[in-house]
């Protein structure tokens, strides 16, 4: 066991093009225990084989295989690390050590697969803590910071959608709006939902109910225009997002919805005039960056006008 340790350990030292002398300042050990190891006169404290693995990116029972060359290359070897650590860092490394293999094209049908599976098992790890991190920000109070609330309410509603459980969190948003019928919110989260699905008569008909509970959101009637937009009530969508706009929205939104509206029935002319507005609010408010973009949006419409 010690002989085929040792010849694995400068086998691996060697296949990563290290010294002793780089790998012994690298873990703090002397050079000459280094050395040891290589010849099998003394073996490295246990604790320290994770660390070794580490620094020559296997795992810790490659030091021990006979014939650790069950790998057909280095990617795979990474691959193994990854299995076993789901660390996204070592995922990063054996993509990496992929890609190199496609510039070269050298990938047989054992590295294709393997690089499909090492991104669909990454794939489970974003979609899982992106879940728990969406589930964590709706679990605060919606009050300290209800703008980021919304959102955050809004793109776990879009998360659901892009794993296609959409018909799932409609439920669950339909069942909380019947337990918290005066949670504007819940209702606002549902509308979102059944906006997402297309279900755009369905959601009007929430919205036209909403607006009698919560008469006094200009969220609410953000969502009656855009749907209205959708419906192709084009006048009564500019009414509602007037009404926002008589209440007050958070950052221009009536005026982005209305010149949204209008580049979508190609009146560039007022989808341009909408723009130079929100351009001047922007401005007067200190939000130079955001003003500067209107005006570009307000260019493009005009440059579609003059062709």
């Amino acid at each position: 066991m010690n002989t085929i340790f040792s010849n694995n350990l400068k086998r691996f030292r060697q296949n990563k093009n290290y010294t002793q002398e780089q790998v012994a300042d690298i873990l703090g050990v002397s050079s000459h225990s280094v050395s040891r190891w290589e010849c099998g006169t003394t073996l490295p404290d246990v604790l320290m084989l994770p660390e070794i693995a580490k620094l020559y990116e296997i795992t810790t029972d490659d030091l021990y295989k006979k014939n650790s060359v069950a790998y057909d290359n280095y990617a795979q070897r990474l691959s193994s690390v990854y299995e076993n650590s789901h660390d996204p860092e070592d995922f990063f490394r054996c993509r990496n050590e992929y890609l190199k293999l496609i510039k070269q094209g050298e990938l047989s049908t054992q590295d294709k697969w393997t690089y499909g599976w090492i991104h669909m098992y990454m794939m489970n790890y974003c979609r899982d803590t992106a879940i728990e991190w969406y589930d964590k920000a709706i679990s605060d109070n919606p009050n300290i910071d209800p703008q980021n609330y919304r959102i955050a309410c809004m793109q776990r509603i879009w998360m659901y959608f892009l794993l296609n459980k959409g018909d799932e969190i409609i439920a669950e948003l339909t069942e909380k709006v019947k337990e918290n019928p005066d949670n504007v919110r819940e209702t606002d989260n549902l509308i979102t939902a059944l906006s997402f699905a297309k279900k755009y008569e369905e959601a009007f008909a929430v919205f036209k109910e909403a607006i009698k509970r919560f008469p006094d959101d200009w969220n609410m009637y953000i969502h009656g225009g855009d749907l209205c937009k959708w419906l192709k009530k084009y006048d009564e969508a500019l009414t509602y997002y007037d009404k926002a706009g008589e209440i007050g929205t958070y950052f221009c939104d009536e005026l982005y919805s209305k010149a949204n509206l209008y580049e979508d029935l190609e009146d560039y002319k007022k989808a341009h005039d909408e723009y130079m507005n929100i351009a001047e609010i922007l401005h007067k408010r200190g939000f130079d960056v955001e003003a500067d973009r209107a005006k570009e949006y307000a260019k493009e419409n005009l440059e579609k006008l003059n062709k």
